[in-house]
């Protein structure tokens, strides 16, 4: 076992990223080791900050979420040393990913984030992903902030409706 704790937390996430083809966010991460008691949380937000740091992990974010994916170092990195972590704590892993999968994979596929573009009104951006594929990616501007923040809100939970809307208009024969 590591004689020191946050080192084991560096591993502990360096594997859990390792073993899903996204990114997983912040809130995710720490349900986890906030779950299983194994960190605080403040703790783990600095074991992620020097992740990140070191280039061992790196971010994607956006107004509401930040992810994490691990970078080719980190798999080095978790290549070498990854044999110090306990085989509990690897089950323990294996299990929350496994038992969240699909709320995991459906929190992290649907993005959306807005802008300020240069003529003063606001760009939403919204996307679909399966894994490190996209399955839609949509652009729209809006007169204000607030509908831009609204549309994001509102992107979570309509975004399967919306996508297989589009599909049905766009591949029907129908004019």
């Amino acid at each position: 076992m590591l004689s020191e704790p946050k080192t084991l937390y560096k591993l502990m996430t360096l594997y859990m990223l390792r073993q899903v083809n996204f990114p997983l966010s912040n809130a995710q991460l720490t349900d986890f080791f906030l779950e299983h008691e194994y960190t605080s949380y403040f703790l783990l937000q600095q074991a992620l900050n020097e992740l990140l740091e070191s280039g061992l992990i790196r971010t994607h974010s956006t107004h509401n979420s930040t992810r994490y994916e691990i970078t080719r170092e980190g798999e080095e990195t978790l290549d070498f040393f990854g044999k110090n972590i306990s085989p509990s704590i690897v089950q323990d892993m294996d299990q929350y990913l496994k038992e969240n999968r699909f709320q995991i994979r459906s929190e992290t596929g649907i993005l959306s984030d807005y802008y300020k573009s240069t003529s003063q009104d606001f760009v939403v951006h919204m996307e679909i992903r399966e894994g490190k594929s996209t399955l839609m990616d949509l652009s729209l501007s809006v007169p204000d902030r607030d509908s831009a923040e609204t549309m994001c809100a509102q992107w979570s939970k309509k975004s399967s409706e919306i996508y297989a809307y589009l599909m049905k208009q766009l591949i029907s024969g129908d004019a």
